[in-house]
């Protein structure tokens, strides 16, 4: 357990609600999870409700769970609606719903370049661009968006993705400066080789991928790490905690590397 987990230290949270889109599991779910416990009541917001319900009801603190595809515009509004109804209000998004396709770049489809570019990129606007309306109304907000190390370098196996994900970053840049004078921060966040049921899934295509076992997969993470180890979805969780509190007041539009070294620029 880190020492945010452990010991809150952002009391000026403590109230605040927020909205925390693919919060059911991975990454989503261990920043909703260090949200409550800082006292913020999180809006789960997930494709899979029934995840959702689970995170919720294990991270407590009134967390509520609610259906989301943050692909479609009115599954967005609906879902921000239902949160501002049930929570009484909104002061934090966090846009990290995102998936992920692996395949050389030559042999992928439009398929694949067009799911991982709804749900990467589309569905950051669309959370983004519903929390903001609301956000400037009411003068105050604060958006952290889940980028990724393949925002930052091109990943062989992961075209499609690192685009998408350079999108969130360019979005999130530009974003930050339309929101800047209402006193609205947006930032990102850009993990690297973190432990969850994606990279599970990762792993075991890169594997296949490259003809090589999952345990030589995983060495070659670990070896490009300098901290030695892979990342852990709290590693994430508490860099986003700091953004959202009084201690990140001068920081906006920055893509934050949590990657253990991974990239250092």
């Amino acid at each position: 357990m880190s020492n945010a987990a452990a010991h809150p230290v952002f009391p000026e949270l403590a109230g605040r609600r927020a909205v925390v889109t693919g919060g059911g599991a991975g990454i989503g779910r261990a920043i909703s999870a260090a949200l409550a416990r800082q006292g913020v009541r999180v809006a789960i917001a997930d494709l899979d409700i029934e995840a959702a319900r689970a995170t919720a009801g294990e991270i407590g603190h009134g967390a509520i769970a609610l259906p989301v595809d943050v692909r479609d515009r009115r599954s967005v509004e609906a879902a921000w609606a239902a949160a501002l109804d049930t929570l009484g209000g909104c002061d934090i998004l966090i846009a990290n719903a995102g998936v992920s396709t692996m395949q050389h770049a030559i042999d992928l489809t439009d398929e694949d370049w067009d799911f991982s570019f709804a749900v990467n990129a589309r569905g950051v606007f669309l959370t983004n661009q519903v929390a903001a309306r609301h956000f400037v109304a009411q003068g105050t907000g604060c958006i952290v968006n889940t980028a990724s190390l393949a925002a930052k370098v091109g990943a062989p196996l992961l075209a499609h993705y690192s685009a998408s994900k350079f999108a969130v970053l360019g979005w999130t840049q530009a974003l930050a400066r339309e929101l800047a004078p209402h006193g609205i921060r947006v930032n990102a966040v850009c993990p690297g080789f973190v432990k969850t049921g994606m990279q599970s899934r990762e792993v075991a295509w890169e594997a296949a991928l490259r003809q090589v076992t999952p345990e030589r997969v995983i060495s070659d993470y670990v070896a490009q790490t300098p901290l030695g180890r892979l990342e852990e979805p709290e590693d994430v969780a508490d860099v986003v905690l700091f953004l959202c509190s009084s201690q990140a007041r001068f920081m906006t539009g920055q893509g934050v590397n949590v990657t253990g070294g991974v990239y250092m620029t």
